[in-house]
């Protein structure tokens, strides 16, 4: 039987083995690289523009002294600002730059003007590339509609699909070591609540394991604590280390 495994993942693109399938019950199997077709990308891009027309420009987010004017416009700053864009993820000066830049986008466009620009998609370029949209982009639209959607009352989602749940852990696996960079000496691991899916994400003792669904791992992992619906496991003085780090970009 692991031979006949073996092949399948050969087959179908993992041959190592490295998250490719979700099991989904007995005898049944999705296949994660059957998902080029499925841009996930792309719906939370809608839905939370949808979730913008509806709450309006002034309702808060989870991003202190953001409201969702302000987040719109880091969003199209982000896919449409050439300079400014890049030196969002860069510290210093760079960042300061970057979020001069966007207060002025913010008090120069209006919030229909800018949610319009998303709604239209990403620009020609790097943020179509599938790889940035089902990875980074992912993560962007996912955690930013969830930081609109817990600021102003909404829970967790039962809606997304199996598909969508097995998109969003991989990006947890890819990006759960860099985001947690601040965390120091304590290890940590990661694990799908109601699965076997685990992976260890930084080897140290004591450690601290974080359990829930791959939508609130992402929220915490990139610095959501206060929101995601996790359970966080360990030996009281680890937990309080994992609770004080900052996690996220």
């Amino acid at each position: 039987m692991a031979d006949q495994e073996q092949v399948h993942r050969r087959m179908l693109g993992d041959p190592l083995g490295v998250g490719l399938f979700r099991e989904l019950g007995p005898g049944r199997r999705y296949r994660l690289a059957a998902m080029g077709d499925v841009r996930f990308d792309e719906q939370e891009r809608s839905a939370l523009c949808d979730l913008f027309d509806e709450l309006g420009a002034d309702v808060p987010t989870l991003l202190e002294g953001w409201t969702a004017h302000d987040l719109a416009a880091h969003i199209v700053l982000r896919e449409r600002d050439l300079i400014a864009g890049p030196c969002i993820l860069l510290p210093g000066p760079f960042q300061r730059f970057a979020e001069r830049r966007r207060a002025t986008l913010a008090e120069r466009r209006a919030f229909g003007w800018l949610v319009a620009r998303i709604r239209s998609g990403p620009p020609p370029g790097f943020f179509r590339i599938g790889w940035v949209r089902s990875f980074p982009n992912l993560n962007e639209f996912f955690v930013h509609h969830e930081d609109v959607r817990r600021a102003n009352g909404l829970g967790p989602r039962d809606t997304l699909s199996p598909a969508f749940e097995v998109a969003l852990w991989r990006n947890v696996r890819r990006g759960s070591r860099y985001l947690s960079r601040r965390l120091r000496p304590v290890g940590l691991e990661i694990g799908w609540a109601g699965t076997d899916e685990q992976v260890t994400v930084r080897r140290g003792e004591p450690t601290v394991r974080l359990t829930g669904s791959p939508g609130e791992l992402l929220l915490y992992v990139f610095g959501r604590q206060a929101a995601a619906r996790i359970e966080v496991t360990g030996p009281a003085e680890a937990v309080a280390t994992v609770h004080r780090t900052h996690f996220g970009m």
